[in-house]
Protein backbone atom coordinates (compact mmCIF):
# COMPACT_ATOMS: atom_id res chain seq x y z
CA UNK A 1 0.00 0.00 0.00
CA UNK A 2 2.77 2.44 0.90
CA UNK A 3 4.46 1.82 -2.44
CA UNK A 4 1.19 2.66 -4.17
CA UNK A 5 0.78 5.88 -2.21
CA UNK A 6 4.34 6.92 -3.06
CA UNK A 7 3.80 6.18 -6.75
CA UNK A 8 0.65 8.29 -6.73
CA UNK A 9 2.37 11.20 -5.02
CA UNK A 10 5.37 11.02 -7.31
CA UNK A 11 3.10 10.78 -10.32
CA UNK A 12 1.51 14.15 -9.61
CA UNK A 13 4.94 15.67 -8.86
CA UNK A 14 3.87 16.79 -5.43
CA UNK A 15 7.03 16.10 -3.53
CA UNK A 16 10.64 15.16 -4.14
CA UNK A 17 13.04 13.33 -1.91
CA UNK A 18 15.08 16.03 -0.17
CA UNK A 19 18.82 16.05 -0.46
CA UNK A 20 20.62 14.73 2.58
CA UNK A 21 21.21 17.54 5.03
CA UNK A 22 21.59 18.31 8.67
CA UNK A 23 18.17 18.67 10.29
CA UNK A 24 16.59 22.09 10.57
CA UNK A 25 15.47 23.04 14.04
CA UNK A 26 12.64 25.38 14.96
CA UNK A 27 12.92 28.61 16.84
CA UNK A 28 11.85 27.88 20.40
CA UNK A 29 11.37 30.79 22.76
CA UNK A 30 12.00 30.18 26.42
CA UNK A 31 8.70 29.03 27.89
CA UNK A 32 6.62 31.27 30.10
CA UNK A 33 6.04 30.08 33.67
CA UNK A 34 2.82 28.38 32.63
CA UNK A 35 4.78 26.19 30.19
CA UNK A 36 3.51 24.49 27.07
CA UNK A 37 3.56 25.44 23.42
CA UNK A 38 2.46 29.05 23.90
CA UNK A 39 5.75 29.75 25.62
CA UNK A 40 7.51 28.50 22.49
CA UNK A 41 5.54 30.59 20.00
CA UNK A 42 6.44 34.15 20.90
CA UNK A 43 7.07 36.51 17.97
CA UNK A 44 10.81 36.06 17.49
CA UNK A 45 10.40 36.78 13.79
CA UNK A 46 8.92 40.21 14.44
CA UNK A 47 11.85 41.23 16.62
CA UNK A 48 14.26 40.60 13.74
CA UNK A 49 12.38 42.92 11.33
CA UNK A 50 13.02 40.44 8.54
CA UNK A 51 11.06 42.30 5.89
CA UNK A 52 13.66 45.09 5.87
CA UNK A 53 16.70 42.83 5.55
CA UNK A 54 18.53 41.45 2.52
CA UNK A 55 18.31 37.68 1.94
CA UNK A 56 21.89 37.23 3.17
CA UNK A 57 21.16 39.24 6.30
CA UNK A 58 17.99 37.23 6.90
CA UNK A 59 19.99 34.00 6.73
CA UNK A 60 22.61 35.32 9.17
CA UNK A 61 20.05 36.69 11.62
CA UNK A 62 17.98 33.52 11.61
CA UNK A 63 21.02 31.28 11.99
CA UNK A 64 22.25 33.28 14.97
CA UNK A 65 18.81 33.53 16.55
CA UNK A 66 18.16 29.82 16.11
CA UNK A 67 21.41 28.84 17.77
CA UNK A 68 20.89 31.27 20.64
CA UNK A 69 17.34 30.16 21.34
CA UNK A 70 18.16 26.49 20.98
CA UNK A 71 21.13 26.71 23.31
CA UNK A 72 19.12 28.73 25.81
CA UNK A 73 16.27 26.24 25.74
CA UNK A 74 18.53 23.26 26.36
CA UNK A 75 20.42 25.11 29.09
CA UNK A 76 17.20 26.10 30.87
CA UNK A 77 15.90 22.52 30.79
CA UNK A 78 19.21 20.71 31.11
CA UNK A 79 17.78 18.37 33.75
CA UNK A 80 15.36 16.99 31.13
CA UNK A 81 16.79 17.89 27.72
CA UNK A 82 20.12 17.44 25.92
CA UNK A 83 21.42 17.61 22.36
CA UNK A 84 21.44 14.45 20.27
CA UNK A 85 24.02 13.34 17.69
CA UNK A 86 23.00 16.08 15.22
CA UNK A 87 22.64 18.85 17.82
CA UNK A 88 18.86 18.63 17.95
CA UNK A 89 17.16 18.87 21.36
CA UNK A 90 15.75 15.65 22.80
CA UNK A 91 14.67 14.16 26.11
CA UNK A 92 17.69 13.41 28.26
CA UNK A 93 18.84 9.83 28.73
CA UNK A 94 16.30 8.14 26.43
CA UNK A 95 16.55 6.44 23.04
CA UNK A 96 13.77 4.97 20.90
CA UNK A 97 14.14 1.91 18.69
CA UNK A 98 11.90 0.20 16.13
CA UNK A 99 12.49 -3.19 14.55
CA UNK A 100 14.23 -4.56 17.65
CA UNK A 101 15.04 -8.29 17.57
CA UNK A 102 15.58 -10.49 20.62
CA UNK A 103 19.33 -10.77 20.10
CA UNK A 104 19.53 -6.98 19.79
CA UNK A 105 17.91 -6.55 23.19
CA UNK A 106 20.39 -8.90 24.79
CA UNK A 107 23.37 -7.04 23.33
CA UNK A 108 21.97 -3.68 24.44
CA UNK A 109 21.31 -4.89 27.98
CA UNK A 110 24.78 -6.41 28.20
CA UNK A 111 26.22 -3.01 27.23
CA UNK A 112 24.39 -1.30 30.11
CA UNK A 113 21.19 -0.12 28.43
CA UNK A 114 17.89 -0.71 30.24
CA UNK A 115 14.51 -1.28 28.60
CA UNK A 116 12.07 1.25 30.05
CA UNK A 117 9.05 -0.08 28.19
CA UNK A 118 7.78 -1.35 24.86
CA UNK A 119 4.83 0.40 23.25
CA UNK A 120 2.52 -0.67 20.46
CA UNK A 121 0.68 1.92 18.36
CA UNK A 122 -2.01 -0.48 17.24
CA UNK A 123 -3.62 1.76 14.62
CA UNK A 124 -0.31 1.96 12.75
CA UNK A 125 0.91 -1.57 13.52
CA UNK A 126 4.04 0.10 14.89
CA UNK A 127 6.06 -1.02 17.91
CA UNK A 128 8.90 0.85 19.56
CA UNK A 129 11.12 0.24 22.56
CA UNK A 130 12.35 2.95 24.93
CA UNK A 131 15.86 2.46 26.27
CA UNK A 132 17.45 4.21 29.25
CA UNK A 133 21.11 5.05 28.68
CA UNK A 134 24.01 3.84 30.80
CA UNK A 135 24.69 6.43 33.48
CA UNK A 136 26.85 9.32 32.31
CA UNK A 137 26.74 8.42 28.61
CA UNK A 138 25.94 11.45 26.40
CA UNK A 139 22.93 11.05 24.12
CA UNK A 140 24.83 11.55 20.87
CA UNK A 141 27.44 8.94 21.72
CA UNK A 142 24.71 6.55 22.89
CA UNK A 143 22.86 6.88 19.57
CA UNK A 144 25.92 5.77 17.65
CA UNK A 145 26.70 2.97 20.09
CA UNK A 146 23.16 1.55 20.21
CA UNK A 147 22.93 1.66 16.41
CA UNK A 148 26.09 -0.44 16.24
CA UNK A 149 24.72 -2.90 18.81
CA UNK A 150 21.40 -3.23 16.95
CA UNK A 151 22.22 -2.89 13.22
CA UNK A 152 18.79 -4.07 12.05
CA UNK A 153 16.88 -1.58 14.21
CA UNK A 154 16.12 2.10 13.64
CA UNK A 155 17.45 4.23 16.50
CA UNK A 156 16.24 7.74 17.34
CA UNK A 157 16.35 10.22 20.17
CA UNK A 158 13.01 11.38 21.55
CA UNK A 159 13.42 14.72 19.80
CA UNK A 160 11.42 17.84 20.55
CA UNK A 161 9.42 19.62 17.83
CA UNK A 162 8.60 23.32 17.90
CA UNK A 163 5.92 25.53 16.33
CA UNK A 164 6.73 27.22 13.02
CA UNK A 165 4.89 30.51 13.48
CA UNK A 166 4.75 33.48 15.84
CA UNK A 167 1.95 34.81 17.99
CA UNK A 168 1.57 38.28 19.48
CA UNK A 169 2.59 38.66 23.12
CA UNK A 170 -0.30 37.88 25.45
CA UNK A 171 -2.53 37.07 22.49
CA UNK A 172 -5.97 35.85 23.40
CA UNK A 173 -7.01 33.59 20.57
CA UNK A 174 -9.65 31.66 22.44
CA UNK A 175 -12.35 33.51 20.51
CA UNK A 176 -10.59 33.39 17.17
CA UNK A 177 -12.93 32.57 14.30
CA UNK A 178 -11.66 32.52 10.76
CA UNK A 179 -14.21 33.46 8.15
CA UNK A 180 -15.42 30.21 6.58
CA UNK A 181 -14.41 30.85 3.00
CA UNK A 182 -14.71 27.22 1.93
CA UNK A 183 -17.76 25.48 0.56
CA UNK A 184 -19.78 22.75 2.26
CA UNK A 185 -17.58 20.79 4.64
CA UNK A 186 -18.05 17.36 6.14
CA UNK A 187 -14.33 16.62 6.14
CA UNK A 188 -12.38 14.90 8.92
CA UNK A 189 -9.31 17.02 9.67
CA UNK A 190 -6.53 16.02 12.04
CA UNK A 191 -4.29 18.43 13.95
CA UNK A 192 -1.07 17.76 15.87
CA UNK A 193 -0.31 20.85 17.92
CA UNK A 194 -1.39 22.30 21.25
CA UNK A 195 -4.95 21.90 22.46
CA UNK A 196 -7.75 23.95 20.93
CA UNK A 197 -9.87 26.57 22.70
CA UNK A 198 -13.41 27.72 21.90
CA UNK A 199 -14.07 28.57 18.25
CA UNK A 200 -17.26 30.65 18.19
CA UNK A 201 -18.65 31.32 14.76
CA UNK A 202 -17.29 28.10 13.30
CA UNK A 203 -19.61 25.21 12.57
CA UNK A 204 -17.46 22.25 13.49
CA UNK A 205 -17.26 19.31 15.84
CA UNK A 206 -13.99 19.31 17.79
CA UNK A 207 -12.67 16.16 19.46
CA UNK A 208 -9.45 16.38 21.49
CA UNK A 209 -7.03 13.91 23.05
CA UNK A 210 -3.91 14.56 25.06
CA UNK A 211 -0.47 13.04 24.52
CA UNK A 212 1.49 14.99 27.14
CA UNK A 213 1.25 15.94 30.80
CA UNK A 214 -1.80 18.13 31.41
CA UNK A 215 -3.18 17.59 27.90
CA UNK A 216 -5.50 18.35 26.29
CA UNK A 217 -5.06 21.98 27.27
CA UNK A 218 -6.17 24.86 25.07
CA UNK A 219 -3.27 26.83 23.60
CA UNK A 220 -3.12 29.91 21.41
CA UNK A 221 -1.04 28.25 18.68
CA UNK A 222 -3.28 25.23 18.28
CA UNK A 223 -6.42 27.37 18.49
CA UNK A 224 -5.21 29.67 15.71
CA UNK A 225 -4.17 26.76 13.49
CA UNK A 226 -7.51 25.02 14.08
CA UNK A 227 -9.51 28.16 13.29
CA UNK A 228 -7.68 28.67 10.01
CA UNK A 229 -8.02 25.03 8.95
CA UNK A 230 -11.73 24.90 9.71
CA UNK A 231 -12.34 28.27 8.12
CA UNK A 232 -10.75 27.07 4.89
CA UNK A 233 -12.49 23.69 4.99
CA UNK A 234 -16.04 24.98 5.19
CA UNK A 235 -18.94 24.39 7.56
CA UNK A 236 -19.75 20.97 8.91
CA UNK A 237 -16.20 19.67 9.14
CA UNK A 238 -14.92 17.71 12.12
CA UNK A 239 -11.57 18.47 13.76
CA UNK A 240 -9.58 15.88 15.70
CA UNK A 241 -6.95 17.71 17.73
CA UNK A 242 -4.02 15.84 19.27
CA UNK A 243 -2.33 17.94 21.96
CA UNK A 244 1.33 16.90 22.18
CA UNK A 245 2.29 19.74 24.57
CA UNK A 246 -0.21 20.08 27.41
CA UNK A 247 1.46 21.88 30.31
CA UNK A 248 4.87 20.33 29.69
CA UNK A 249 7.62 22.82 28.79
CA UNK A 250 9.47 19.92 27.15
CA UNK A 251 6.47 18.54 25.29
CA UNK A 252 6.16 18.03 21.56
CA UNK A 253 8.28 14.88 21.59
CA UNK A 254 8.73 12.45 18.72
CA UNK A 255 7.04 9.68 20.70
CA UNK A 256 4.03 11.91 21.42
CA UNK A 257 3.72 12.80 17.73
CA UNK A 258 3.87 9.11 16.78
CA UNK A 259 1.11 8.28 19.27
CA UNK A 260 -0.94 11.21 17.98
CA UNK A 261 -0.63 9.94 14.40
CA UNK A 262 -1.89 6.57 15.56
CA UNK A 263 -4.94 8.09 17.23
CA UNK A 264 -5.73 10.30 14.24
CA UNK A 265 -5.45 7.31 11.93
CA UNK A 266 -7.92 5.47 14.13
CA UNK A 267 -10.28 8.46 13.97
CA UNK A 268 -10.18 8.29 10.15
CA UNK A 269 -8.72 11.78 9.78
CA UNK A 270 -8.24 12.28 6.04
CA UNK A 271 -5.96 15.33 6.15
CA UNK A 272 -3.58 15.86 9.08
CA UNK A 273 -1.91 19.24 9.67
CA UNK A 274 1.44 19.45 11.48
CA UNK A 275 2.64 23.05 11.95
CA UNK A 276 5.72 21.91 13.86
CA UNK A 277 9.36 21.48 12.86
CA UNK A 278 12.25 19.37 14.04
CA UNK A 279 14.83 16.85 12.82
CA UNK A 280 14.32 13.80 10.63
CA UNK A 281 13.39 11.37 13.39
CA UNK A 282 13.13 7.65 12.60
CA UNK A 283 10.05 7.04 14.77
CA UNK A 284 8.12 10.03 13.41
CA UNK A 285 9.18 9.06 9.90
CA UNK A 286 7.82 5.52 10.36
CA UNK A 287 4.56 6.74 11.92
CA UNK A 288 3.93 9.20 9.07
CA UNK A 289 4.67 6.54 6.44
CA UNK A 290 2.21 4.14 8.03
CA UNK A 291 -0.48 6.80 8.38
CA UNK A 292 0.00 7.62 4.70
CA UNK A 293 -0.32 3.94 3.83
CA UNK A 294 -3.74 3.96 5.49
CA UNK A 295 -4.85 6.89 3.34
CA UNK A 296 -3.98 9.99 5.38
CA UNK A 297 -2.62 13.05 3.60
CA UNK A 298 -0.11 14.91 5.78
CA UNK A 299 0.30 18.69 5.41
CA UNK A 300 3.21 20.40 7.20
CA UNK A 301 4.78 23.84 7.49
CA UNK A 302 8.19 24.31 5.84
CA UNK A 303 9.50 26.24 8.86
CA UNK A 304 10.93 29.69 9.46
CA UNK A 305 14.70 29.18 9.42
CA UNK A 306 15.16 31.08 6.17
CA UNK A 307 16.08 30.35 2.56
CA UNK A 308 19.54 28.98 3.35
CA UNK A 309 18.40 26.47 5.95
CA UNK A 310 18.27 22.75 5.20
CA UNK A 311 14.77 21.25 4.86
CA UNK A 312 12.64 21.02 7.99
CA UNK A 313 10.85 17.84 9.02
CA UNK A 314 8.25 16.45 8.80
CA UNK A 315 7.59 18.79 5.84
CA UNK A 316 10.58 17.39 3.93
CA UNK A 317 9.53 13.76 4.29
CA UNK A 318 8.49 12.04 1.06
CA UNK A 319 4.74 12.21 0.51
CA UNK A 320 4.18 15.08 2.96
CA UNK A 321 2.72 18.25 1.41
CA UNK A 322 5.07 21.05 2.47
CA UNK A 323 3.56 24.54 2.70
CA UNK A 324 5.33 27.90 2.59
CA UNK A 325 3.90 31.30 3.51
CA UNK A 326 3.45 34.50 1.51
CA UNK A 327 2.61 38.09 2.41
CA UNK A 328 -0.39 40.11 1.26
CA UNK A 329 1.36 40.88 -2.04
CA UNK A 330 2.05 37.23 -2.78
CA UNK A 331 5.77 37.44 -1.95
CA UNK A 332 7.30 34.57 -0.04
CA UNK A 333 8.02 35.32 3.62
CA UNK A 334 11.76 36.01 3.97
CA UNK A 335 11.98 33.55 6.85
CA UNK A 336 10.22 30.70 5.01
CA UNK A 337 12.14 27.58 4.06
CA UNK A 338 12.89 26.71 0.46
CA UNK A 339 13.52 23.49 -1.44
CA UNK A 340 12.29 20.96 -3.95
CA UNK A 341 9.91 19.56 -1.36
CA UNK A 342 7.79 22.76 -1.24
CA UNK A 343 4.37 21.82 -2.61
CA UNK A 344 2.13 24.86 -2.06
CA UNK A 345 2.06 28.42 -0.77
CA UNK A 346 -0.66 30.08 1.30
CA UNK A 347 -1.06 33.37 3.18
CA UNK A 348 1.31 33.43 6.16
CA UNK A 349 1.55 37.07 7.14
CA UNK A 350 -0.99 39.60 8.42
CA UNK A 351 -3.54 36.85 8.89
CA UNK A 352 -6.19 38.52 10.98
CA UNK A 353 -9.22 36.27 11.34
CA UNK A 354 -12.21 37.92 12.97
CA UNK A 355 -12.35 37.45 16.72
CA UNK A 356 -15.10 38.00 19.20
CA UNK A 357 -16.43 41.54 19.43
CA UNK A 358 -15.19 42.44 15.95
CA UNK A 359 -11.55 42.38 17.07
CA UNK A 360 -8.77 40.63 15.20
CA UNK A 361 -5.45 39.05 16.10
CA UNK A 362 -2.59 39.07 13.61
CA UNK A 363 -0.46 35.95 13.28
CA UNK A 364 2.56 35.27 11.11
CA UNK A 365 4.57 32.29 9.94
CA UNK A 366 4.38 29.11 7.93
CA UNK A 367 2.51 27.54 10.87
CA UNK A 368 -0.54 29.48 9.79
CA UNK A 369 -0.15 28.95 6.04
CA UNK A 370 -0.21 25.15 6.34
CA UNK A 371 -3.73 24.83 7.83
CA UNK A 372 -5.20 26.91 5.01
CA UNK A 373 -3.89 24.34 2.53
CA UNK A 374 -5.03 21.50 4.79
CA UNK A 375 -8.54 22.94 4.95
CA UNK A 376 -8.84 23.35 1.19
CA UNK A 377 -7.41 19.89 0.60
CA UNK A 378 -9.98 18.45 3.02
CA UNK A 379 -12.76 19.74 0.78
CA UNK A 380 -11.38 17.55 -1.99
CA UNK A 381 -10.43 14.64 0.25
CA UNK A 382 -12.92 14.46 3.15
CA UNK A 383 -12.30 10.84 4.18
CA UNK A 384 -9.37 8.43 3.80
CA UNK A 385 -9.55 6.74 0.40
CA UNK A 386 -6.16 5.91 -1.13
CA UNK A 387 -7.70 5.51 -4.57
CA UNK A 388 -8.81 9.15 -4.52
CA UNK A 389 -5.53 10.71 -3.45
CA UNK A 390 -4.29 11.50 -6.95
CA UNK A 391 -7.59 13.13 -7.93
CA UNK A 392 -7.66 15.23 -4.75
CA UNK A 393 -4.08 16.44 -5.09
CA UNK A 394 -4.51 17.22 -8.77
CA UNK A 395 -7.62 19.16 -7.86
CA UNK A 396 -5.66 21.28 -5.40
CA UNK A 397 -2.95 21.90 -7.98
CA UNK A 398 -5.70 23.11 -10.29
CA UNK A 399 -6.81 25.65 -7.68
CA UNK A 400 -3.29 27.00 -7.12
CA UNK A 401 -2.26 30.31 -8.68
CA UNK A 402 1.23 30.12 -10.11
CA UNK A 403 3.77 32.40 -8.42
CA UNK A 404 7.43 33.00 -9.10
CA UNK A 405 9.06 30.95 -11.82
CA UNK A 406 6.59 29.38 -14.25
CA UNK A 407 5.47 25.97 -13.08
CA UNK A 408 6.47 24.30 -9.85
CA UNK A 409 9.49 25.87 -8.17
CA UNK A 410 11.38 25.50 -4.85
CA UNK A 411 10.05 28.79 -3.47
CA UNK A 412 6.27 28.60 -4.08
CA UNK A 413 5.76 24.97 -5.09
CA UNK A 414 2.73 24.66 -7.36
CA UNK A 415 1.55 28.12 -6.32
CA UNK A 416 -0.83 29.98 -4.02
CA UNK A 417 -3.81 28.21 -2.46
CA UNK A 418 -6.55 29.94 -0.48
CA UNK A 419 -5.31 33.43 -1.35
CA UNK A 420 -8.46 35.00 0.10
CA UNK A 421 -8.36 33.05 3.36
CA UNK A 422 -7.75 34.48 6.82
CA UNK A 423 -8.39 38.06 5.78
Amino acid sequence: MMAKICRVMAGVAMVALPAAAMPQIGLPSLPTPRGGIDGLARPLLDTLDLDRLSPDAVARQLRSARLDRLTGFVRTHRDRVEFDAVRAPALRGVLLATGVAGADRARAIAAGYRIIDEEVIAELDLTFVRFALPEGLPLGKAQRQLAALMPAAEIAADNLYFPSGGLPPAASLGALAAAQTGGPGGARIGLIDSGVGPLPGLSARVVQKGFATGAPRAGDHGTAVAALALGAAGSGSALYAADVYGTDATGGTASAIARALGWLSGQQAAVINISLVGPDNALVHAAIARAQAKGALIVAAVGNDGPAAPPAFPAAQFGVLAVTGVDTSGRVLPEAGRGKHVAFAAPGRSLAPAAGGGKSVTVRGTSFAAPLVAGRLAQLYPAPAPGRIETAVRGLIGQARDLGRKGRDPVYGHGLVCGDCGR
